[in-house]
């Protein structure tokens, strides 16, 4: 990895000292920097691994889950980063060469292998067992549980306070982000840091790094407290990189903010929020852009009492995520566009990940309005082999094309992927004309659905209850 990132570093060096190529400059730079920091992550999160095997004195430990979960991660990284090279014409480095570096592919499949074997020998013989601490149980520590749902700015305290009148501690997000890091030094395991952000509208870009765990941030309501960027690929940003907010360190959470990015249908990719925090929780919040708002990048998170709003590809990654009890609005695309609720990412078929949509209501957004019947929309289109979304026991309204899901290109997919209804209703969820791929699948019991539950796909029964956001951990 290190010795790819080396030669990244001089390719970018050289094209800074090429004044000819200003345009290719920026867009290359770009798509490096972007790839910089998600093997900064990465490296990061192979390290805690490393260290916890080999100190026996550890507190923290991980499991299966945590193990599957950080390795299909790292590889998500390494994926995202050949795509924004790709996506910005980079050549400076074959992607044939990238896959065979330092056998970086080799190793992480061998992991990715060997944790996804032990992983259901694993849970036989945990039954029963008494319960260690687990990794990143400190993201909840016991002196504030709950804390996510029952804080009030009236009654509980907040290290770190934003208000853009100057009554805070900080006049903007990212002076605040810094402001922890700087408090916490070198340590990253922390109890959590509350960030109270008062009402206002952000025009930030704010990256929480993969050093800063359980950081809460609170605001005063979605409609009050809104963070706002526009940046775009059209305008030269990666996908990954044109995110308003972008969240790395594990066990993030987040209640009543909007999260935003106004580039608009023209601009085509421009992310609102990103995350590939682990154990993260979202509640109460807004995400509203147009394609792909909301990336859920990697890891497990949970989103709950949220809204999502969007066109093409609005909640899309290689996470493994629920969101639940959930409003998903349809916008208006661009003429002749098609709108695609979700695109999975799954490329490997042992990866844990995927998108679960339960009791939530997807339905059209104001400016869709009557609009909808002439502009099909489905609920999702593979971006990836062995893409991987279900949808249970929710609301969809009759925008919804019969067929249920659409291609990416051709029949890409229509094989290896696995898409899933379950109990649906509303003018949306007759099944009877759905596609007829052998990847789709009408599910017919609650053993079947109970595969992509809060509990069985998050395992959330053991780290969602600290936040005291309600859930449901079952079907």
């Amino acid at each position: 990895m290190n010795n790819w990132l080396g030669k990244l570093g001089k390719e970018e060096a050289l094209l800074v000292d090429d004044d000819a190529s200003n345009q290719i400059l920026t867009t290359r730079v770009v798509a490096l920097r972007d790839c910089a920091n998600l093997y900064e992550e990465s490296e990061y999160r192979l390290s805690y691994m490393m260290t916890s095997m080999m100190n026996s004195s550890n507190n923290y430990y991980y499991d299966n889950d945590d193990a599957l979960t950080w390795v299909s991660g790292v590889m998500t990284n390494h994926k995202t980063c050949l795509d924004g090279l790709k996506e910005k014409g980079y050549v400076g480095v074959d992607d044939d060469e990238v896959l065979q570096s330092g056998n970086l592919t080799m190793l992480l499949d061998e992991a990715l292998d060997l944790y996804a074997k032990r992983k259901g020998k694993a849970k036989a013989k945990a039954k029963g067992a008494p319960q260690r601490q687990r990794a990143f149980s400190r993201s909840s520590p016991s002196n504030n549980g709950g804390i996510l749902a029952s804080w009030n700015p009236s009654t509980h305290k907040a290290e770190f306070i934003v208000s853009q009148d100057g009554s805070g501690t900080h006049r903007t997000i990212r002076d605040a982000v810094e402001a922890i890091a700087a408090s916490r030094g070198s340590s990253s395991h922390e109890e959590r840091t509350i960030v109270y952000v008062k009402a206002g509208v952000y025009h930030e870009k704010v990256v929480i790094g993969s050093k800063l765990q359980n950081v809460m941030f609170v605001g005063d309501g979605m409609d009050r407290t809104i963070v706002t960027g526009s940046r775009s690929v059209v305008d030269g940003s990666t996908t990954v990189g044109s995110a308003t907010f972008d969240v790395y360190g594990d066990g993030f959470w987040a209640r009543d903010m909007t999260f935003e990015n106004t580039a608009g249908s023209i601009k085509h990719q421009a992310v609102a929020l990103k995350s590939s925090s682990d154990l993260s929780v979202f509640y109460r919040c807004r995400f509203r852009a147009y394609q792909d708002t909301l990336f859920v990048h990697s890891n497990r998170q949970f989103y709950r009492d949220c809204q999502i709003l969007g066109t093409i590809d609005f909640i899309f990654g290689d996470a493994t995520v629920v969101i639940q009890n959930s409003d998903i609005y349809v916008r208006k695309p661009m003429l002749s566009q098609s709108n695609y609720v979700t695109a999975q990412g799954r490329d490997d078929p042992r990866k844990p990940t995927g998108i679960s949509i339960i009791n939530c209501r997807i339905r059209p957004a104001n400016d869709l309005g009557s609009s909808g019947g002439s502009i099909k929309t489905f609920l999702g289109r593979p971006w990836k082999r062995y893409s991987r979304t279900v949808v249970m026991k929710s609301d969809l309204d009759g925008l919804i094309n019969p067929r249920g899901w659409g291609e990416w290109d051709g029949e890409f997919a229509i094989r290896t992927l696995y898409y899933g209804e379950y109990m649906n209703y509303g003018n949306g969820a007759n099944v009877r004309n759905r596609v007829n791929w052998p990847g789709f699948h009408v599910l017919s019991s609650a053993n079947e659905a109970y595969a992509f539950s809060v509990s069985e796909f998050l395992q959330g029964g053991r780290w969602i209850p600290a936040s005291g956001v309600p859930f449901s951990s079952g079907i």
